[in-house]
């Protein structure tokens, strides 16, 4: 079954908790903190495969869900990592979160982390220090990523094949690949995108058969744009009109259209045109048609027929040679572009520390950012020695004195991250 789009859950794993212990070692005195760090959860991982080409197995996984990581132990042992989820996609499989683009997979072996797993919680021997000499405090592990994602495959293929239903797409498709898709003289006969592989002087071509389009698909008339997207990825179109088309001006000019209503880039493609089963009609008729399309288009045409094998051997020796250059252009990415994206992450880095106060109705404060939310998703709420490491955080951040100007007293309610507990206006550091 095809499934060009579908609806996961993705879930990254838990960093697992730290460990609050002591060294407790005959002969040794005052051994001091040995509780160690707990592991890092999971990531959920993309991997590009060019054997998977359908997006339907993801209709029967309701949840990716990575592995947790584990709690540390006593002598500083670390705790094990979660397992990463490693998923096989297809090539071209694009992943959204709340209707924005997360990445793209454009070529076979490729690798995304598309959830990242929790940071462990540090144990306590972490926080020894010259004035907290035996601390009893550990941080719990944060939570992993974890989102509802939207997939959709756009196939990347060197050619596509576009054209009304019932032009020769598949038959041409069947006669120059391995692909055997479904023929039958009537339109609408593809209902899902076929690919195939064709051969050509040593060169391979990867050819994609997109779904008949008809005169409003970009508005979802017919199979409307459920298929459209397939061709945005393609290095070369391969526009195919029926010879015995009593207009093929018009026809011509219609598919164009639904081409650029869909996305403006797609009429910026290299474009051949192939005039399909000429061997059923006069020599004529193919003359005149071929007269017609070439006063409204400079793109290159080509009268074929498939069944027949004519000029098959010329449109597959052009394609190849398009599909060539367009490879040609696709050119790396430039240092200059490698600094500017630096620029974006020191910006990010900036924002990463900066922190909003805000007074509620009942009373109570909310404080948000994306340091301190860390802060407060790694404090174990069950132990006051980690709530008051916290608090000694937000006096450290300055963010206890803006809670003070705008009003807070010792009592206030202060909600971080969804935890909630009293600033209060006095507390002892705990060693």
């Amino acid at each position: 079954m095809f499934a060009d789009t579908a609806e996961v859950m993705i879930v990254a794993g838990k960093g697992g908790r730290g460990v609050v212990s002591f060294r407790h070692e005959k002969y040794v005195d005052k051994g001091g903190p040995d509780g160690g760090d707990g592991g890092k959860g999971g990531d959920v991982i993309f991997v590009a495969d060019n054997n998977v080409n359908t997006l339907a197995s993801f209709r029967f996984k309701p949840e990716l869900r990575a592995g947790d990581g584990e709690a540390g132990g006593k002598r500083r042992k670390h705790g094990a990592d979660g397992t990463d989820k490693l998923v096989k996609v297809p090539v071209g499989t694009a992943v959204y979160r709340d209707g924005c683009l997360v990445t793209e997979l454009t070529t076979g072996g490729q690798r995304r982390v598309v959830a990242f797993g929790g940071a462990g919680g540090f144990g306590n021997a972490h926080f020894k220090s010259s004035t907290r000499q035996t601390p009893r405090v550990a941080e719990v592990g944060e939570k992993g990523d974890s989102f509802l994602a939207k997939l959709e495959l756009k196939l990347v293929a060197d050619v596509g094949l576009v054209g009304f239903p019932n032009v020769g797409k598949s038959t041409f498709l069947s006669v120059v690949s391995n692909a055997r898709p479904e023929i039958a003289n009537y339109a609408f006969t593809t209902l899902t995108p076929n690919l195939g592989v064709a051969d050509i002087d040593g060169r391979s071509l990867l050819v994609a058969d997109i779904p008949g389009i008809i005169e409003g698909a970009s508005r979802g008339k017919g199979l409307g744009l459920e298929f459209l997207r397939h061709i945005e990825r393609t290095s070369v179109i391969l526009h195919m009109i029926d010879v015995a088309t009593e207009d093929v001006v018009e026809s011509y000019r219609v598919i164009r259209r639904e081409l650029v209503q869909h996305s403006a880039a797609l009429v910026t493609k290299p474009e051949v045109i192939a005039l399909t089963k000429i061997d059923t009609v006069p020599e004529s008729t193919v003359k005149q048609q071929l007269e017609h399309l070439r006063r409204v288009t400079k793109s290159p045409i080509y009268p074929i027929s498939a069944p027949a094998h004519l000029g098959i051997l010329e449109l597959l020796r052009r394609l190849a040679e398009m599909v060539e250059q367009q490879k040609a252009k696709q050119a790396p990415i430039d240092k200059a572009d490698v600094s500017s994206r630096v620029e974006i992450k020191l910006d990010s880095r900036q924002l990463a520390t900066s922190w909003w106060v805000s007074r509620r109705d009942d009373g109570s404060y909310l404080v948000t950012g994306k340091k301190i939310e860390r802060f407060a998703e790694r404090t174990d709420f069950a132990s006051e020695f980690s709530i008051n490491r916290l608090r000694d955080i937000l006096a450290k951040l300055n963010i206890v004195a803006e809670l003070v100007k705008q009003g807070a007293t010792g009592e206030s309610v202060i909600e971080i991250a969804g935890r909630r507990f009293p600033l209060q206006e006095q507390w002892d550091n705990v060693s």
